[in-house]
């Protein structure tokens, strides 16, 4: 099946407040918007690699997630491999002018088969445009070399590296250049602190130091300068958020503190609502602060859910990956996701970066789950293919919602996300 026959999710709401205004907006402006974006990334490089998640509501499309660690890259529409290389050679040679060797640092879980063949497609990509790549694991339990078979066939090689002085490597393998594909979410290795190298993405933002409340405030911003650029009101693309440390999810302590942020966040949401004549319930999504994985996450539309929490609720929202106790999180406005593939199954798009340039996305999508729930979730599935245009050019012969035009407006939205963590990123010095 080609890219063309995947079916595409629809949007399914038609009177929920300014229908495609956004879209609309972004779609009038876009030599401003590039131009924009251009004296951005001169100001703050943006990060080597990111995915961020959108939800799209009609009346406001939201990024909810930016991972700078992105593990889907075989999810994406094979179509648009020149166009992943192209960003590949731009980025590194503003990053590393004189590279010509990288190691690859990705996660530890060589079971997971999918997360393999994402890091073989992005070993790919760096390697077509003209680099030696290398994998060195972080996992000190590896003492050999592994080969690892891909369903494909297709074989990755897993080394385990070495520290002299100021330096990582491999044995036989001296990098200029280290990519970073792990949240580090149980810290940050003692073998790659205090390093001379560069390191993309700087390994201070791993889980274990990163606070998506952080990432947020950061787009707060954006999106307010942005909005300012299109004259609109920058709620349509910015959740609501606020954080709060000291919950203890099974002692029960922090929960009333908790309760009553949601309220406020709620509060806020209803006045805009009724602003926007929507007609939807507000939601409300509460997660660890740090983490990934779509793990300690819940939507609730009342305080009051917050407070009657069962055990099984509880002990569900008080690890995170790798077992990490949740003691600090997020209450992030809930955005509704009206995009449904042609079964109904619900969906939401996922957009992949590799610096500054959109180089494709995908969707999300679960069978079992609804319009206001978390889709990173066990029994999602992706729509590889379904973006059937990269993004980064809209069409002026379409309607707003014909699909290359949306996908365009997703890729803006994308690059405001990225932009908020490379500022982010600047402000930890992080270079």
């Amino acid at each position: 099946m080609n890219a063309s026959e995947v079916p595409v999710p629809h949007l399914t709401i038609a009177n929920s407040g300014p229908l495609y205004h956004v879209e609309k907006l972004v779609l009038n402006h876009v030599a401003a918007i590039e131009s924009w974006f251009r004296e951005q990334w001169k100001k703050t490089p943006p990060p080597l690699t990111s995915s961020v998640d959108l939800r799209q509501a009609g009346f406001k499309l939201a990024p909810v997630d930016t991972n700078l660690f992105p593990a889907g890259f075989n999810n994406l529409n094979p179509e648009f491999l020149p166009l992943c290389i192209q960003a590949a050679q731009s980025v590194l040679a503003s990053y590393v002018p004189y590279c010509t060797r990288i190691l690859l640092l990705p996660e530890s879980h060589t079971r997971n088969k999918f997360y393999m063949q994402s890091l073989s497609i992005l070993r790919t990509i760096f390697v077509k445009a003209g680099f030696i790549v290398r994998i060195g694991s972080l996992d000190p339990e590896l003492k050999e070399p592994t080969e690892i078979v891909l369903e494909n066939g297709e074989t990755l090689l897993i080394e385990p590296i070495q520290r002299q002085g100021d330096r990582v490597g491999l044995a036989d393998f001296n990098p200029c250049f280290l990519m970073l594909n792990n949240d580090l979410s149980q810290g940050i290795p003692e073998i790659l602190q205090g390093l001379q190298q560069k390191i993309r993405p700087t390994s201070k933002l791993g889980w274990s130091s990163r606070l998506k409340s952080s990432h947020f405030g950061f787009f707060d911003e954006v999106a307010i300068e942005f909005s300012q650029l299109l004259g609109m009101d920058s709620w349509l693309i910015n959740p609501y958020f606020s954080a709060i440390d000291g919950v203890d999810f099974m002692a029960q302590e922090g929960i009333e503190h908790l309760a009553e942020e949601v309220d406020k966040i709620l509060v806020l949401m209803q006045d805009k609502y009724a602003t926007y004549g929507i007609k939807e319930k507000p939601f409300v999504v509460i997660k660890a602060d740090n983490g990934t994985y779509g793990m300690s996450v819940m939507m609730v539309h009342e305080a009051e859910q917050v407070r009657q929490l069962n055990r099984k609720q509880r002990t569900k929202m008080s690890a995170s990956k790798g077992s990490q106790k949740v003691e600090r999180v997020i209450i992030q406005e809930g955005v509704y996701t009206f995009e449904t593939m042609p079964n109904g199954a619900v969906a939401e798009p996922v957009v992949y970066m590799i610096g500054q340039f959109v180089v494709g996305g995908f969707y999300r999508v679960h069978q079992e789950r609804g319009i206001d729930e978390n889709l990173n979730a066990p029994g999602m599935h992706f729509e590889p293919l379904a973006f059937a245009q990269a993004c980064n050019m809209p069409n002026d012969e379409l309607e707003v919602v014909d699909c290359p035009n949306r996908f365009y407006v997703y890729g803006v939205i994308a690059r405001l996300a990225a932009l908020a963590a490379a500022r982010e990123i600047a402000a930890i010095g992080g270079e």
